[in-house]
């Protein structure tokens, strides 16, 4: 993509209002605008991130044997009324009336549509476990929404259940979906801590959290001094339950006397295993050589816009924001620090090409701006690699590149750029 091309509208001030730096600066990078309190289009430098952590999260569940469904936003009040919970979920619940006086609401979560899909299609034991998951945008009406996409109204989640035949096999499926999730964010480049959590509204007796931890964070979790040295995604069932870390709600809940070590963290993920609540509420029984039973059930989601904020809080500097490739907009940002010169031009255009055609994800800075901008945006969006073209080219033969986390310089010749390419940065793209 030439920059010329993308629409970035980059800022150098933003409201007073705003107090995070990853709200900050996904405002002045030109990722996200707000339209309305706790509401926000994600613009393209945004969604190009989301995209990345999308396509990571639907790989990894396909791969998992995880059906992937739509379902929509807005949802009956009935099959809600049937779980008991359009009364008790609160004032975050939006309800809608439409002209026919039908009750509706905007899905909050999908536990209770979820069953009904289930109840209806599902009947024998032969068939189970069934995995499904979704990724769509849900709302909540927070009372104080804040912090940019970090506490929003509206939001986009991933969100999975589960069916199974009982409470034994119900937990390896749950073992499953903690191990697939540990997968997500290593391939991610995200180093989240799983700790153990209370059900809230969405009911049963076994949760994580996933957690990454940031100074800024508005949650606390409790951890032991050995957990930060563990493997997690190499724990048994027993050991995931016995690990030493708890949510700061779970830890009080607790008669818990370890001594454990406060973080502040960000939860971007959190997973449930509710056994029989909605099956049993939705009269929902499954056939088997040992007659009918209620399948276990569990939900597993995945803050999917909640991410991109979360990483910038963890990883960013007095120049921007500072991105892994795995989630980078743009990997490379080709930068030609001299428009006018054909000579600058033609080696661009032709590196660019060469770029793309070896699998790349580039950005081209062709814009006829000071070196000085250029530089400023491109650490601002945080490009994990700048490759700058300038007075280097025409006096040695010579282009730059510069990683952007490192902030290290090196010179390159253009006779050895097709070496470096292939040897040098398919090792970190």
């Amino acid at each position: 993509m030439k920059f010329s091309n993308f629409f970035i509208p980059t800022l150098k001030d933003v409201s007073s209002d705003v107090k995070m730096k990853s709200h900050e600066l996904m405002i002045k990078s030109g990722m996200i605008r707000q339209e309305t309190s706790g509401i926000y289009s994600w613009l393209p430098l945004g969604y190009r991130v989301l995209k990345k952590i999308i396509n990571k999260i639907e790989k990894i569940h396909d791969e998992g044997g995880v059906n992937q469904i739509l379902m929509p936003t807005i949802q009956s009040s009935d099959i809600w009324k049937i779980s008991d919970r359009y009364e008790t979920y609160g004032k975050e619940m939006l309800r809608i009336t439409d002209r026919n006086k039908k009750e509706l609401l905007y899905g909050p979560t999908n536990e209770e549509m979820i069953t009904a899909i289930g109840r209806q299609y599902i009947k024998s034991y032969k068939t189970l476990p069934r995995k499904f998951y979704h990724i769509q945008s849900k709302f909540r009406d927070e009372i104080r929404p804040r912090f940019g996409v970090m506490r929003a109204r509206e939001f986009l989640m991933k969100d999975a259940y589960s069916f199974d035949i009982d409470e034994k096999n119900a937990e390896i499926t749950y073992h499953d979906f903690y191990k697939l999730y540990l997968k997500i964010f290593e391939e991610l480049n995200i180093p989240v801590i799983p700790v153990r959590a209370p059900s809230g509204e969405i009911g049963g007796n076994l949760s994580h959290e996933f957690h990454l931890i940031v100074e800024s964070g508005e949650s606390e979790i409790f951890i032991g001094e050995d957990v930060l040295k563990k493997k997690f995604n190499e724990l048994s069932y027993k050991e995931v339950l016995d690990l030493k870390s708890f949510t700061d709600d779970y830890y009080k809940q607790t008669n818990f006397t370890e001594k454990l070590k406060s973080y502040k963290s960000i939860e971007i993920a959190h997973i449930f295993l509710f056994g029989t609540k909605y099956s049993s509420s939705f009269k929902f029984d499954v056939d088997s050589d040992k007659g009918k039973f209620k399948p276990f059930m569990g939900s597993y989601g995945i803050g999917v816009s909640r991410i991109p904020a979360a990483f910038i809080e963890y990883s960013n500097d007095k120049n921007g924001i500072i991105w892994p490739h795995s989630i980078a907009p743009f990997s490379i940002q080709l930068i030609n620090l001299l428009t006018d010169d054909n000579q600058c031009l033609d080696f661009c255009d032709k590196l660019y090409i060469e770029l793309i055609r070896n699998g790349f994800d580039v950005i081209y800075d062709d814009r006829t701006e000071r070196p000085g901008i250029k530089f400023s945006d491109a650490d601002l969006i945080g490009t994990p690699i700048q490759i700058i073209i300038g007075n280097s080219l025409k006096k040695n033969n010579e282009i730059s590149i510069i990683k952007r986390k490192e902030k290290v310089e090196q010179k390159i010749n253009i006779n050895e750029i097709n070496n470096y390419l292939s040897n040098m940065l398919r090792k970190v793209i």
